[in-house]
């Protein structure tokens, strides 16, 4: 992880990412991405999802359906949900980046 003044730098599959981050979240964004990066890498290592954004989308989507069970459960409080919320916000925003910038 990197910082600077404007955000922080994490890294995902190898890739990195500047994200414009408030200082007091920074520590819960890069916990956030090193999850993702996880996740993203334990899918990969499957063979069966070809591809960077295929991977991402199994990778949200188990994300979400690991949140929507906490949430079943009520094994969460309102204000992490929110914070959860943010940060896969700021993580989808930096892959339509990424996206973006190989077209």
């Amino acid at each position: 992880m990197k910082e600077n003044r404007d955000g922080v730098t994490v890294t995902i599959l190898g890739k990195e990412f500047m994200v414009a981050c408030p200082e007091d979240e920074r520590a819960a964004l890069v916990a956030a991405a090193g999850y993702l990066d996880k996740k993203m890498r334990e899918i990969q290592s499957t063979g069966k999802v070809i591809g960077t954004e295929r991977t991402a989308v199994m990778a949200a989507l188990n994300i979400a359906h690991e949140l929507l069970d906490l949430r079943q459960r009520g094994g969460m409080a309102v204000d992490t949900v929110q914070k959860i919320k943010f940060l896969q916000t700021k993580i989808d925003a930096a892959l339509r980046w990424d996206a973006q910038t190989r077209q």
